[in-house]
């Protein structure tokens, strides 16, 4: 099977290391590990993107050059039907996970995440594979302390990583590297019982 690897987030430097643009750097640590050639600008789809295989899987890796709600803009030109989407594997920051939780889900809504939202409009279907990556403040009881009010959540999405989460995110990013590894050579339900 072939899969194609999206991580969410918004073009620009201003955003690099923020929240909102974990799935990102989750997929820039991804390739850097599995020695894929840089990124390249792709004009016809408004992407970043690059190639390589994974086991006997050929690989395509996306960043899309849109803002978080067009993100479906470049993903269609690669998912054309249903059976496209099956390879779909798409990273994303979540902020209903506490800080460094990762969960792969798969035929899901898009629990108000403007990116997936904009996916699932465009390629018309929600079976594809989703790497959710937890960025909410999580109390030392392990309680989630979610933002609330829209400008709350919208500040706290487009704000850095703090020390404290840079450090957590470190050990995210070999597990969520390994999860997507485990995802194309053995299958999502593997990687579902392994990681969730």
């Amino acid at each position: 099977m072939n899969y194609i690897i999206v991580g969410l987030g918004n073009p620009g430097e201003e955003y690099i290391k923020t929240r909102h643009n974990t799935g990102r750097i989750m997929l820039d640590y991804f390739a850097d590990k599995n020695n894929f050639d840089e990124f390249e600008k792709d004009k016809r789809t408004n992407g970043l993107l690059t190639k390589g295989k994974i086991g006997k899987s050929s690989v395509i890796l996306i960043e899309p050059e849109t803002f978080m709600n067009k993100s479906g803009d470049c993903v269609s030109k690669f998912i054309k039907s249903k059976k496209d989407a099956l390879g779909l594997v798409v990273i994303h920051d979540d902020l209903d996970l506490g800080m460094g939780k990762i969960k792969i889900s798969f035929n899901k809504g898009s629990a108000g995440h403007r990116g997936l939202e904009s996916i699932i409009k465009k390629i018309k279907t929600n079976e594809f594979i989703r790497v959710r990556v937890g960025i909410s403040p999580v109390t030392p009881s392990g309680k989630i302390k979610k933002p609330l009010g829209e400008k709350k959540i919208l500040d706290f999405i487009i704000g850095k990583f703090s020390k404290k989460e840079d450090e957590v995110m470190k050990k995210v990013l070999k597990e969520v590297s390994e999860a997507l590894t485990v995802i194309v050579e053995e299958g999502k339900d593997r990687a579902m019982n392994k990681y969730n």
